[in-house]
């Protein structure tokens, strides 16, 4: 403590004297004093059976994402204390007290520091110990009281605007409404009601118990269920490695993808998931029960992206051996090089036959900006903008023969990637052409 070091500086003087017997006297008895007074400062700190300190952290935070907790200290020690809070937490996430310096803690009472956290990268991790550190009332000696708390917390990818989107979409509802009521007489299995019957129905239709109330024949009628079948495809390769802003790309994927989820999902919609490099990491049959969302946010809290090629093969023979049903294919990657480029423009062309494809392409804006060279260029940089501009170039093409063999394309930037899917998925909805 820095008040016992003064002390004991400004003692120190005393022993020149000490070559006199006066003179020792003097100073054993100015350090004993120090001594005895540090002994009882520390006897007037309590320990941990005195001090309880509770942590409230939220179990989830997504990454990027920032929201608040708390400390609880509550003591039971007769006077006041001033304490204060260390904490280790993983490097995964960021924690930031918005109480500097000692707080007071009264007897009986609870003190709560407040703090915001930040999701830095995804994973489950233990929150780690808590340090509470006391001085003692003459502030000669302090005491660090060390908490090992058990609770953990999830990092998963960030849903911090689902509530916007789903508030568009619910919108976009309400302003189609009417638009489109499809009735299939004799098809469906959704009962919509009861009319007359009239020569042509299919008598299994026919509602006895309505038609003995009424006295005359009367029909069931039935609406083609509406609910689609959404496959969330995302590309967890090189390609999605690479850095938008402080965020890999592949980051910005999973706040899009789970979004989109959320949003099909409170529209009656089955959704399904793979992530796949050159194996297929995770695998989620289409359903919309309601704990659907929470498994797809779990499936991808764990997986990575790696270094390695995507097997775009293997992840369509997955979808195409185990849903049967018609589907919007929502896949995440980029096609900037010509290997990836035709096994994506092969398969996804292919998949077109049965199902509706969406490529979700990631634009590389730093690749945009070195395309465009500038006039103070040398003669290296040139090389580079021109290596650049050809690499977009081939990108475009492969989008474009994408879509002149029926492939919806989304040709976006990470940041804004969000919007134009939610928009692009209300826009299919609407025109019904899945």
């Amino acid at each position: 403590m820095p008040r016992l070091a003064l002390l004991l500086a400004m003692a120190a003087p005393v022993w020149i004297f000490s070559f006199s017997t006066t003179g020792q006297v003097i100073a054993t008895a100015l350090v004993a004093a120090i001594v005895v007074a540090a002994l009882a400062d520390a006897l007037r700190i309590p320990g941990a059976r005195y001090v309880e300190l509770a942590r409230v952290f939220p179990p989830t935070i997504g990454v990027g994402d920032t929201r608040p907790g708390n400390y609880t200290v509550t003591s039971s020690w007769p006077a006041v204390l001033s304490v204060s809070i260390t904490q280790q937490v993983p490097a995964a996430l960021a924690a930031n007290i918005l109480h500097a310096g000692s707080l007071e803690v009264t007897p009986g009472n609870a003190l709560i520091a407040n703090l915001t956290i930040t999701g830095r990268s995804r994973g489950t991790f233990p929150l780690g110990p808590v340090a509470l550190t006391i001085p003692g009332p003459w502030k000669l000696i302090r005491r660090s009281l060390i908490y090992y708390l058990d609770d953990t917390i999830s990092i998963t990818p960030s849903m911090a605007n689902t509530g916007r989107y789903r508030l568009i979409a619910a919108q976009h509802r309400v302003r189609t409404a009417g638009q489109r009521v499809i009735r299939r007489r004799g098809a469906g299995t959704s009962f919509a009601n009861l009319r007359d019957y009239v020569p042509g129905d299919d008598p299994r239709r026919i509602d006895w118990k309505a038609t003995a109330r009424r006295h005359r024949l009367i029909s069931r009628e039935f609406t083609v269920e509406q609910g689609q079948t959404i496959m969330i495809a995302i590309d967890c390769g090189r390609m999605m490695t690479q850095l938008a802003g402080d965020r890999p790309r592949f980051e910005y994927a999973l706040a899009s993808a789970l979004t989109l989820a959320d949003i099909a999902l409170s529209t009656g919609d089955r959704v399904g998931l793979i992530v796949f490099d050159s194996l297929v990491r995770r695998y989620i049959a289409p359903t919309r029960t309601p704990g659907t969302l929470g498994a797809l946010r779990d499936a991808l809290t764990g997986v990575t992206a790696t270094m390695t090629e995507p097997d775009y093969a293997a992840a369509f023979r997955t979808l195409t051996e185990r849903n049967r049903r018609r589907s919007l294919i929502v896949l995440f990657t980029d096609v900037i090089d010509v290997r990836s480029s035709r096994a994506v423009i092969a398969l996804t062309a292919r998949s077109a036959e049965r199902h509706l494809p969406l490529v979700v392409a990631l634009r590389n804006e730093q690749l945009v900006l070195a395309s465009v060279p500038s006039p103070d260029t040398s003669d290296e940089q040139a090389y580079e903008s021109a290596a650049a501009e050809e690499l977009l170039s081939a990108r475009d093409e492969a989008l474009q023969i994408m879509r002149q063999a029926g492939v919806a394309v989304l040709d976006t930037a990470p940041t804004g990637m969000t919007a134009a899917l939610i928009n692009r998925y209300l826009e299919i909805k609407e025109r019904s052409v899945l």
